[in-house]
């Protein structure tokens, strides 16, 4: 089963885009330029969601 976890080894803020990145087998690249365009998009609330899963989603082991 697998399961979402921000990543230790790939991370540039918290590791949540790298994260998301490996549990949907895609480039950590991709997710953070569609994080970054949300963030745009939204005023901000894209920044606010990526700083809640920060909290939320819990660390690689």
């Amino acid at each position: 089963m697998k399961k979402l976890y921000r990543s230790r080894n790939n991370r540039i803020l918290c590791g949540v885009c790298a994260g998301v990145g490996e549990y949907f087998n895609i480039d950590p690249t991709l997710v953070r330029l569609g994080m970054v365009l949300l963030g745009a998009c939204s005023f901000g609330t894209g920044v606010v969601a990526y700083f809640v899963a920060a909290v939320i989603i819990p660390e690689e082991m």
